[in-house]
C-alpha cells in the first residue's frame, strides 16, 4: 500500500518596503544631533516603486509643526520639496496574512485620520530614551514599528527604534537594502 504524503501549505510571500530617510531639513538635522543616526524618518510602502508611502510626519511640506498621518511620495509633498533626500529601502518579506494585516491597519488609520495625531511628546522624550505612548498618536518610526509588531513581523517586537536599527543594519528581518535619491 502506498501512503499518501500530505503536502504542507506554504504561505505565499509578499513584500513591504520600509523607507528610512534623511531630508536635510532643519528639524531632521536637530533630530540627528540627538539620535546620531544617519537617517531619521521612517515610512512604509506596500509597493516596490515607492510611489505611495505611509507615515506620521508633516501634513504640509513648509510646516514641520503640523503633523499627523500622511501619504508620501517622491513626486509630491516633502520628498519633492527636498529633492536631495537620501533614503535607505528595506525590502521585507512577509506572509500574505501579515501583508493583509498591515494593509488593513493602514486603511483603518487613513479612513479615521482626523482621530490620529503626531506624537510630539513621544518624539521629544525619545531623545532622552523615555518612552511615551498616547492613544492614536505616533511619530514616524513609532508608527512603522506599531504596524510591524501588531502584524507579528519577525524582529519588530525586539527593536526600540526602526530608524536606528536599520541605519546600523541590525534589523533582523532585512534581506536587501540599497541607497537611492528620492529625486525622480
Amino acid at each position: 500500500m502506498c501512503a499518501k504524503i500530505q503536502q504542507e501549505a506554504v504561505p505565499l510571500e509578499q513584500h513591504i518596503y520600509i523607507v528610512i530617510s534623511q531630508t536635510g531639513t532643519l528639524l531632521s538635522r536637530i533630530i540627528k544631533l540627538f539620535t546620531k543616526a544617519e537617517y531619521n524618518h521612517a515610512s512604509i510602502s506596500l509597493v516596490p516603486d515607492l510611489d505611495v508611502m505611509y507615515s506620521f510626519g508633516r501634513k504640509h511640506p513648509y510646516n514641520p509643526f503640523w503633523g499627523g498621518f500622511v501619504k508620501e511620495s517622491p513626486h509630491w509633498g516633502t520628498f519633492k520639496r527636498f529633492s536631495q533626500t537620501r533614503i535607505l529601502v528595506l525590502d521585507v518579506a512577509v506572509t500574505e496574512e501579515q501583508y493583509r494585516e498591515i494593509q488593513t491597519r493602514i486603511n483603518t488609520i487613513s479612513a479615521n485620520r482626523r482621530y490620529y495625531h503626531y506624537n510630539y511628546w513621544g518624539l521629544y522624550l525619545a531623545a532622552f530614551r523615555i518612552p511615551y505612548r498616547h492613544k492614536r498618536c505616533y511619530y514616524c518610526s513609532e508608527f512603522v514599528n506599531h504596524l510591524l509588531a501588531r502584524s507579528d513581523v519577525e524582529g519588530a517586537k525586539n527593536t526600540r527604534s526602526i530608524v536606528q536599527d536599520a541605519s546600523s543594519k541590525r534589523f533582523s528581518m532585512v534581506f536587501a537594502y540599497f541607497f537611492m535619491s528620492a529625486k525622480v
